[in-house]
């Protein structure tokens, strides 16, 4: 009785397709992951700096690199001769936030351009990244600031102040108590020949 042998061929393996390594190419691009770095700049001129970074990078064709740079700021909220102004206060004077992915061409566009003295944090030449949620609690608090400007000027206990609206405009006191949670200063003023406590908003008053 003669046995039969079967043999067990392994498939060839199949060659890929250009449109399947094409497709291969492109998840493993978009697998490069983008982080937001903190960025050095001459304090006063980082709008400049951004514009800058921006420029550079488009001119090496490696805007790709580079998602958001953010200059976060807060708006305020002064009183001058009497009327409230309002303006934008920068969070970190002398600092951008920039998303993107690092590598040695980014590095040096970043290090290359004007105005930017250089990466925060971590090995000169492998810069630390800040999380997500470090840069989501501050364009947060950007937000919020929008609907609700700070006050530019702050207050201390027996600084002398004058009022510039409600009742006791143009009286001049102290102050005799901050309340930065409520953005109230209990002022001791003069009526009637008396030291009077009266609770102000920041707002209300200006340094005498």
């Amino acid at each position: 009785m003669t046995e039969e042998t079967h043999e067990t061929v392994a498939p060839a393996a199949s060659e890929k397709s250009p449109a399947q390594s094409g497709v291969e190419a492109d998840k493993t691009k978009d697998a490069v992951k983008k982080h937001w770095y903190i960025v050095h700049t001459y304090s006063g001129h980082e709008q400049k700096a951004k514009q800058g970074l921006l420029e550079r990078a488009k001119a090496l064709s490696k805007e790709e690199c580079f998602d958001e740079i953010l200059i976060p700021e807060e708006q305020v909220v002064e009183v001058v001769k009497g009327e409230k102004r309002t303006s934008k206060r920068k969070f970190f004077p002398g600092y951008i936030l920039v998303r993107m992915e690092l590598n040695d061409e980014t590095w040096h566009i970043v290090r290359g351009t004007a105005r930017i003295t250089g990466f925060v944090g971590g090995a000169a030449n492998k810069p630390t990244p800040i999380s997500d949620e470090e840069v989501a609690r501050m364009t947060q608090q950007i937000k919020e600031g929008a609907v609700k400007p700070k006050p530019k000027i702050k207050f201390e206990g027996g600084e002398n102040v004058r009022v510039t609206s409600g009742p006791f405009a143009n009286f001049q006191g102290f102050v005799d108590e901050v309340r930065p949670d409520k953005e109230k200063v209990r002022v001791m003023v003069q009526v009637f020949g008396r030291a009077t406590p009266v609770e102000l908003d920041y707002t209300q008053l200006e340094k005498a």
